[in-house]
Order: structure tokens, then C-alpha cells, then sequence
């Protein structure tokens, strides 16, 4: 077999073998996810079961003597472990959800998330890989009998891997390097199994990590999986932001989005994008410097993204944000992946109302709020709100542009997200009285989730002149 020693890619030509390179030579497993829904199920369905196990033995430690609160902390790290472990090997929705998950933690207590924090973050940035074997033979089917003509060079071993796909760098005949994503064997069966089985145990789930609304997102997902599965939308989409920032004024010229090469509909080919980590990298480790570097660069992204493609970016966890240092190793450009999760924003970008509106909660003006809610919706008519608890309700969304510049925190987003989700406080029973339209649903959730990596990233960022940039209604 030849095989280049320094980088450990091999011609993409038959003569790799049947056995499909060097991960797979003893395996019979294909890298499929498994088909038989009961199978998936089963181990989704076990998790309640292991943690009564736990809760179980636990009380038993305490009737031994056992100090509660160390208890307490094994049993959810222990949880936390078999949750996040499960989620991560089966793929598909079940990973999907965890990388949901992953990015509210920073809204959670601190005592409550600490046990499970790495688990949860991990998540962001990996899965498991499958055979080069069964990537080999999706590439026949999906680009055609010769691919090997135009892929001159495929590395065996994935250079990333996802909940639905996984990533191989590889050459293209005009000499480019490029990223092969390819779609997992079974993965749309799996993806639907999962998010059901999920949604039914979605109260379960969220008893044994409290604080964690599984149900709205599972719910989300189930919206957008049909087109999450189809790589030939993704290639439409990814052209279109590529296009959009390349010649960009500005900061706007720091994000970077890769060109498509060649696409199928599990499989597309990508320009390569050189980059030592993701933005879980700089969550993990990095300077008070390049957390603003970043963090200002991925707002900039989501933002400017629908003003200039009318679609947004709706998967905002950190492992499809990738950072490109200067040549001269500084920080420098952000790199955007990952089309599948879009929102094609009927209006040709996010609606001027969302702007209006929080222009208008900037300026402490009750009746006005209530009123413009009303009008979009947010307040079903004869359903009667305080509207001086209203801004309030807002302050994740208001907060952030009052000022020049506004520093995110965990702190910060806990004391939101305590705000609207404990009973004792106001904001909860407004809460339920408040209707979220189908048209914003997309964007509420994108929004938050953002908002949740700025906190775990603890970033500063001129966010209110972003929003005077890219957010239509806004700056009016």
C-alpha cells in the first residue's frame, strides 16, 4: 500500500484494498448507525433506569454515613458521564440533542454543572469514527464510479467527526486541499429514531440534569432534520455564505467561509480550512484577548450572515467555529462550517420587527413593547401581561445593546436564565403567558444559543453596533 508517512493520506485509488484502509482491516462493522430503531431504543430507554440504579445506591451510602451534598455530586457526575457518553456514541439526534444541550450550560448554577461540564463540552468538538471502507463506497455511489480521478488523495483516519457526518482531508486533481464530508450509512433513520425516543423521554432526561430543557429542543431538531440530511441543500447554502464574505468590508473579511468543490447528497467536498482548534479550544484555554478576538467575530458571523444571504446560521455550537491565526501566529480569522442547520429567512433577513422592538425596550417604554409584541404575535390577543415586567423578561436580548461594549459571563447568563425559570420570580409566570410564532422560533433559539457560547467564552463585544450594522429595525 503506499501511504505518505508525514501526513498518512493514500492515493484514493482502488488499489487501498477491500479492506478499506488501515482502521478497518479487522472490523465487520460498517460505521453505519444502527438501523434497527429498537437497538438505539434501548440504550436511550436504559438511562433512566441507570440513574434510579445510582439514586438507589446512593441513599444507601447515606443510610452508611455518607455525607449528602458528596452524594449528591457523585451521582450527577456519574449521570452526567453515562447521558453525555450515550448521546456521543450513538450520533445521530442523540448526539445532536447533546450538542444542543452543550451550549445552555453556561445559563445553569454552577454547583449544578460543574460535575458534568467537561462531559457536556466535549461533546461540541467530537464523535466516533466510521471505516474508511464504507467512506470509500459512499463516495462511488454519490460522485460517481470515477471520484478517484478528481479526490487524488484521502486520509483514512477522519480529521473530524460529527453527529450525522464525518470529515477526511483529502487532494483534488487541480491540487487543492480539501475536507470530504461524508454522510454516516443509516443516519437519517437514525437521526428521526432518536429525536422520538428522546421527545418521550424528554422529562425524564430533564429530572436527571436539571435546569434542562430538552423537550422545545428536541422539538427544533425534529423541525429541521429533513433538511439537516440533505448535503446538496448544505452545498447550496455554504456557496452562498462563501460567496458573501469573501470580498467583505472590514472585520466582516476575517470570517471565512470555505468554497464548495463537489457535493452529492451525502457527501460534500470543501476547501480545506488550516486551523489548530475550534472555538471549544478557546472556551477550554485561551486569553481574556483572543475571547474578545473571537467572540466579537462570531457575533459579527451571525449577524451579518442573514443581511447577506437572507439565511441564518442556525447551529451556533462551537465545533463548527474554527480559528485561523495570522501568519504570524496572532489571532485572526474565524472560520464558519457546518450549512446544515439554515434558516431561509422568508423576509430576506431577520425580520426589521426583532429591531424594532428591542430599540424599543432600550428606551423603557412598557406600553410601546406590549403593544409592538401584540403585533407580532409575542402576546396573543385578550391575554392580559404586565408590561413593566416585560423588559425585564428581555434583558438577555436588551442588556447586550444598552451599552458600548458588554462583557458576557456565566454569571450573567444565570442570573437570566434564573430570571424566567424559577417559579418564585416574576418573570416565570410572565413567561407562560408569553406566545413564541413559528417564524421566530428558528431565530429565538439560534439567538440564545449564541448568547450562551459569548458566556462560556466570558467575551466582550460592541454588540450594540453590531446590531446598528446587521440587524434591519435596529439603528432606526
Amino acid at each position: 500500500m503506499e501511504q505518505e508517512s508525514a501526513s498518512g493520506r493514500i492515493p484514493a485509488s482502488p488499489r487501498v484494498g477491500e479492506d478499506g484502509g488501515v482502521n478497518a482491516e479487522k472490523s465487520d462493522d460498517d460505521g453505519s448507525l444502527p438501523r434497527r430503531a429498537i437497538s438505539r431504543s434501548a440504550r436511550l430507554a436504559a438511562l433512566p433506569i441507570g440513574y434510579a440504579g445510582r439514586t438507589a445506591f446512593g441513599l444507601g451510602r447515606r443510610l452508611g454515613g455518607a455525607p449528602a451534598e458528596a452524594v449528591l455530586a457523585d451521582i450527577q457526575q456519574r449521570t452526567a458521564e453515562q447521558v453525555f457518553r450515550t448521546l456521543g456514541e450513538l450520533k445521530g439526534g442523540a448526539m445532536k440533542v447533546g450538542q444542543a444541550m452543550s451550549i445552555l450550560e453556561s445559563a445553569l448554577p454552577e454547583d449544578m454543572v460543574a460535575p458534568y461540564r467537561a462531559t457536556l463540552t466535549q461533546l461540541q468538538d467530537s464523535a466516533p469514527p466510521m471505516p474508511t471502507r464504507t467512506v470509500r463506497q459512499i463516495l462511488a455511489e454519490d460522485l460517481g464510479a470515477d471520484w478517484q480521478q478528481r479526490l487524488v488523495e484521502l486520509d483514512p483516519v477522519p480529521a473530524a467527526a460529527a453527529s450525522i457526518g464525518q470529515v477526511h482531508r483529502g487532494r483534488w486533481v487541480d491540487g487543492r486541499e480539501v475536507a470530504v464530508k461524508v454522510q454516516y450509512p443509516g443516519a437519517g433513520e437514525a437521526l428521526l429514531s432518536d429525536l422520538r425516543q428522546v421527545s418521550r423521554l424528554a422529562r425524564t432526561i430533564g429530572t436527571m440534569l436539571p435546569g434542562i430543557d430538552v423537550k422545545p429542543l428536541v422539538e427544533e431538531l425534529q423541525d429541521r432534520a429533513k433538511d439537516e440530511l440533505d448535503y446538496d441543500l448544505e452545498a447550496e447554502a455554504q456557496a452562498a455564505f462563501a460567496t458573501a464574505f469573501r470580498d467583505a468590508p472590514g472585520q466582516l473579511s476575517r470570517i471565512v467561509v470555505p468554497d464548495v468543490v463537489d457535493h452529492g447528497s451525502r457527501v460534500l467536498v470543501s476547501e480545506w480550512l488550516e486551523s489548530p482548534m475550534s472555538l471549544a479550544g478557546i472556551i477550554a484555554d485561551a486569553t481574556t484577548a483572543e475571547r474578545d478576538h473571537y467572540g466579537e467575530l462570531f457575533v459579527r458571523s451571525l449577524f451579518a450572515g442573514p443581511q447577506r444571504t437572507g439565511m441564518l446560521h442556525a447551529d451556533p455550537h462551537p465545533g463548527n467555529y474554527r480559528v485561523v491565526p495570522d501568519a504570524d501566529g496572532s489571532p485572526g480569522g474565524l472560520g464558519v462550517l457546518d450549512f446544515g442547520a439554515v434558516a431561509r429567512l422568508p423576509e430576506g433577513g431577520l425580520p426589521p420587527a426583532m429591531g424594532r422592538l428591542i430599540r424599543v425596550a432600550m428606551h423603557d417604554d412598557p406600553a410601546s413593547l406590549l403593544a409592538g409584541l401584540r403585533d407580532e404575535g409575542f402576546v396573543r390577543p385578550r391575554v392580559e401581561v404586565d408590561a413593566g415586567l416585560l423588559r425585564d423578561y428581555l434583558a438577555p436580548f436588551v442588556e447586550p445593546a444598552s451599552v458600548e461594549r458588554f462583557r458576557f459571563s456565566r454569571e450573567w447568563m444565570r442570573a437570566q436564565f434564573q430570571r424566567i425559570n424559577d417559579p418564585r420570580e416574576p418573570g416565570y409566570a410572565l413567561s407562560i403567558k408569553l406566545n413564541l410564532p413559528p417564524s421566530y422560533m428558528l431565530i429565538h433559539r439560534t439567538w440564545l444559543g449564541a448568547i450562551g457560547v459569548m458566556s462560556q467564552l466570558g467575551a466582550e463585544a460592541p454588540f450594540r453596533a453590531i446590531l446598528e450594522e446587521s440587524l434591519p429595525g435596529f439603528a432606526e
